[in-house]
């Protein structure tokens, strides 16, 4: 029996999509997409909270250093749990992607402490969250983690590693991954080559007790960071001048708010990370996709540890996992570092290809 003939606007849609570029199109899409459902991240009071409310009973942590859980709601069977890096919040790092991965259902972020961090009483929260979301809704997640959260999320494996709780991760998606202090600085105590390695090396030269003209340096760096990310030439094909303003000035503010005691605690969170143990036993059998921009050399040390032992997947831990690098498709400059925001079309295809793959139930290799 024949298919139906198209609606009228889908109509005109596909014929827009054959008559401007891949990128324009995209945009084009999404800022429809916006129009019609704006993005509206609401704060969620998760319902379990057993293992964050025994963390600050025992005085590990504060409820300053809690981090901010956030929601967008979708009806689809596989959700998403985001960590980002150090800075932007996971929100933002997400904006070119997120109504991708709406499409499998809702959407839940993880906001950093601003003045203060607990690496236990995150990875409780994170416990909680997958409890939930897998036992009680049965709807086991996907780990999105970025960075630096993708070292917390590897932490978290390993403390949970004989934990049945560990069961309910659907999939796991570490873009970028910073397992360890020695992936960003060099080994011996030399000078940082990067920028990310410059803004982190005073918080370790002081003790984790910076001082404020640290502070004020760290946060210009990671607004350098940000606005070299924008010279990308291809900005204005994926990001609209109303949604670039917007990105910059949330991302600003969170540099702006991040004290002292918030960015050394984050700092002291990495330092206490290790890189995976090549050989060592599996962290999940969940499937897990690794993705390593083209040109991490300019954030990452030579010789990272955590890259060296990522790269070769399923012998740091990961079974069902591979890694893949991605690169700038078309023109513009290299795919950088946790670039997200400003090379959001280079990661589509490959978490397309993953989400799928576990929506199938044949994902026996990630890539």
């Amino acid at each position: 029996m024949p298919l139906p003939p198209l609606h009228p606007a889908f109509s005109r849609l596909a014929w827009a999509g054959r008559m401007v570029s891949p990128p324009a199109f995209q945009l084009m899409l999404r800022a429809t997409s916006h129009r019609l459902r704006p993005p509206r991240p609401v704060p969620y009071p998760p319902r379990l909270d057993r293992r964050q409310a025994a963390v600050l009973a025992a005085g590990a942590a504060g409820p300053h250093q809690r981090a901010t859980l956030l929601r967008e709601a979708r009806s689809g069977p596989m959700p998403t749990i985001v960590l980002g890096g150090f800075v932007p919040d996971a929100t933002e790092a997400l904006w070119l992607l997120r109504d991708s991965l709406l499409h499998h259902g809702s959407l839940y972020y993880f906001h950093y402490p601003r003045r203060g961090f607990s690496t236990a009483l995150l990875l409780a929260q994170l416990g909680d969250l997958v409890e939930e979301l897998a036992r009680v809704h049965r709807r086991p997640p996907v780990i999105l983690a970025i960075s630096f959260g993708a070292g917390l999320v590897l932490e978290w494996l390993r403390r949970e590693r004989d934990n049945p709780a560990r069961s309910g991760v659907r999939g796991l998606v570490l873009v970028s991954p910073v397992t360890c202090l020695e992936d960003l600085l060099p080994a011996g105590g030399g000078r940082a080559a990067s920028l990310l390695g410059r803004a982190l090396q005073p918080y370790v030269a002081a003790g984790f007790a910076a001082e404020a003209r640290h502070i004020e340096r760290s946060r210009a760096i990671f607004q350098r960071m940000f606005d070299a990310g924008a010279q990308n030439r291809t900005r204005h094909a994926v990001l609209r001048p109303d949604e670039f303003v917007r990105l910059r000035a949330a991302v600003q503010q969170t540099i702006r708010e991040i004290d002292g005691r918030g960015a050394c605690e984050r700092v002291a969170a990495l330092r206490a990370l290790t890189a995976p143990d090549p050989g060592g036993a599996p962290l999940t059998d969940a499937p897990t996709l690794i993705l390593y921009a083209e040109n991490e050399d300019a954030v990452l040390a030579a010789r990272a540890p955590g890259r060296t032992a990522l790269e070769r997947a399923p012998d740091a831990g990961f079974p069902r996992g591979a890694c893949r690098l991605v690169t700038r498709r078309g023109p513009g400059g290299p795919v950088q570092h946790a670039s997200l925001i400003f090379h959001g079309s280079d990661y589509r295809r490959p978490l397309a290809e993953f989400y799928a793959r576990l929506k199938s139930g044949k994902a026996k290799q990630a890539a």
